[in-house]
């Protein structure tokens, strides 16, 4: 089996971006769209082009916007959506010829990340913004190839370093929602596992009769919006321009 095949049969990608309280990663979704969407409306126009697009999730959000959509992955989609099949550290497409990059949840499985934000600096045209989102916290996904977790420091060094003028950061959530995220995960990781023993299967009748997923994303999505902070989330969104 060659690398990008065991990369795709190991793939689950995500193919819409809506949720609710039935989701077990609705505290992580829930503001991972709606920062996207914020920042798309704001800031994406013209020539588009989505790195590690996947399925393409979030093409909808351009329609209106763009006059282009563009996605390239290292492999191909389970919904065969991907136009340009290349590594994102070689992407085959012209210096200064997109109006905007995008790309989210992507960066942590590349090795050489830097490299992602040079290419992506490279193809977008002066002026042009790039619009990239990467978690602080989440389990291990798509393993082996998931390798970094990012800061807000860290993700201010990597775009001033590429070359890029920060327009904002902003955090998708705050520490209740990834207090109960990082809840769900735990206990789902343990009730889901193959081992059927009494009381795995028992205590996991309990997790669904009672309904505890709904329960924890309602909890604690309220906590996020009664006491916000974030000196802890999930994610940041990043968008920064090409000067």
């Amino acid at each position: 089996m060659s690398k990008s095949e065991a990369r795709t049969a190991q793939l689950k990608r995500l193919d819409k971006y809506t949720t609710n309280l039935n989701d077990p990663y609705y505290l992580h979704y829930k503001f991972l769209f709606a920062d996207i969407q914020q920042a798309v409306t704001t800031y994406a126009n013209g020539k588009v082009l989505d790195i590690g697009c996947g399925n393409k999730p979030y093409r909808d959000m351009f329609q209106g916007r763009s006059e282009s959509y563009t996605g390239c992955d290292i492999v191909q989609s389970s919904a065969n959506e991907v136009d340009i099949i290349c590594p994102c550290t070689d992407i085959p497409v012209e210096d200064n010829s997109m109006d905007t990059v995008f790309s989210t949840q992507v960066m942590e499985h590349v090795a050489e990340h830097g490299k992602l934000l040079s290419e992506a600096f490279r193809i977008l045209k002066p002026g042009g913004h790039i619009i990239l989102t990467a978690p602080m916290y989440w389990e291990h996904h798509e393993v082996p190839y998931d390798f970094f977790r990012f800061t807000r420091y860290g993700m201010e060094h990597l775009f001033r370093t590429a070359g890029f003028e920060i327009v904002e950061i902003k955090a998708n959530g705050g520490k209740w929602a990834l207090t109960g995220q990082a809840l769900l995960n735990n206990l789902r990781s343990t009730l889901y596992r193959p081992n059927k023993s009494f009381r795995r299967r028992f205590f996991k009748g309990v997790f669904v009769l009672f309904r505890v997923k709904w329960l924890i994303n309602l909890f604690f999505g309220f906590l996020e919006k009664t006491d916000k902070d974030e000196q802890t989330t999930l994610n940041f969104l990043v968008v920064a321009r090409k000067p």
